[in-house]
């Protein structure tokens, strides 16, 4: 258990956030090494050409601690769904074959797959909502040979249900099917290891559980997909980019691994920055008790809403720091903004409530989100 670490966050004592799945809060150092990256643009004559490859280096090699992979096989994006993009881009479907999703399934992560099954002549098959809430199982069961391609995440967005990689991934490379991740609502609160899961492509915003700014992200290239096509051609992504005066020597050569599918102006001197003591913070608490110390408040919070008339998936079947509460009563679609006047805040997704915790938080702030539910009970 990590003790609370509200004091490094800018976050007054009276604001209950428990919607970190939403957007979480920059900690104070994040937001003065980006500001301080920042600020190195209004005197650009000390911006070295060495600076525009160390930052993304350095990023690089934090981040790969987060998916147990060499830093080679990371590249810089700049969101999930230009990751996505990408995968969809180099993994073939044949006519005929299907991509499977999950029902309730983040846009993100399927809008490109829905495009690449009309252009191909294949179809996206949808695993429907599980009424035992075990979507491991209904995902194995949907894996048929005539998938070519399993989209997934790590945790369902609207449920908190947990997907087990591992054997989900064992089960795709029977069949043949390629494996895409989506791990933007898992990543930095779920362990990962690409060494157990061995996805063909997996993706993560960094601005939820990364605890990074908004517009940066991250992902994983196995080996056998690294001399694909990028999403865009750009010239830092070139074998000749570090050499500024030979960039109009164009190259037919890109740089080594899975930098060809970097972004463009991957180079940024504020997000980089402020991402990597994001990441670096949260290497240093363990993601495992960062996942722990989340799934504690919500083992008291899922214990409390029972009495009040929510429910929630079973504990082995949910990710620790998610916790979506469902009522057989329908959720007031303004009921986050009723909240929000309590300086309590959550999100409401599906007909979920949908709450997610870190380590910023306390027993009082669940106490206080049941203490509002209760009174809008009494209300409603």
């Amino acid at each position: 258990m990590i003790p609370c670490q509200r004091q490094l966050f800018d976050i007054p004592d009276d604001v209950a956030y428990l919607n970190c799945a939403y957007m979480s809060p920059l900690m104070k150092s994040a937001l003065e090494a980006g500001t301080a990256g920042l600020a190195r643009k209004s005197q650009p004559w000390q911006i070295t050409p060495d600076q525009f490859f160390s930052g993304a280096e350095e990023f690089r090699a934090v981040a790969s601690q987060f998916l147990d992979c060499s830093p080679d096989c990371v590249a810089i994006v700049p969101s999930a769904s230009y990751g996505i993009a990408t995968a969809a881009r180099n993994l073939p479907l044949k006519k005929g074959q299907s991509i499977l999703v999950l029902a309730e399934q983040f846009p993100s992560h399927y809008y490109a797959w829905q495009r690449l099954a009309e252009e191909n002549g294949g179809t996206v098959e949808v695993v429907p909502w599980p009424d035992d809430h075990d979507w491991t199982a209904a995902v194995l069961n949907s894996l048929t040979p005539n998938v070519g391609i399993a989209a997934l995440p790590n945790v369902q967005w609207t449920s908190g249900g947990k997907l087990d990689l591992v054997r989900i991934g064992k089960a795709c490379r029977h069949i043949g099917a390629a494996l895409v991740l989506d791990l933007t609502q898992s990543l930095g609160a779920l362990p990962f290891s690409v060494q157990d899961v061995q996805p063909d492509f997996a993706v993560a915003a960094s601005y939820k559980w990364m605890l990074a700014p908004y517009t940066l992200g991250l992902m994983y290239v196995s080996p056998k997909w690294q001399h694909g096509r990028p999403l865009e051609e750009n010239w830092i992504q070139r074998a000749n980019a570090r050499d500024f005066s030979s960039l109009i020597l164009y190259s037919e050569d890109y740089d080594d691994e899975a930098r060809r599918f970097d972004m463009g102006e991957r180079a940024n001197f504020a997000l980089l920055p402020a991402a990597v003591r994001a990441m670096r913070q949260l290497l240093e608490w363990d993601i495992s008790q960062v996942s722990e110390t989340a799934g504690a408040l919500n083992r008291q919070l899922a214990a409390a809403a029972l009495e009040v008339g929510f429910t929630a998936p079973p504990e082995n079947l949910r990710a620790p720091h998610y916790l979506c509460l469902r009522s057989k009563i329908p959720v007031p679609r303004n009921l986050p903004e009723t909240l929000a006047r309590e300086k309590v805040f959550v999100s409401l997704r599906g007909s979920s409530i949908r709450v997610t915790p870190h380590v910023y938080n306390t027993a009082s702030d669940t106490e206080r989100l049941i203490s509002c539910l209760k009174q809008n009970a009494s209300t409603s």
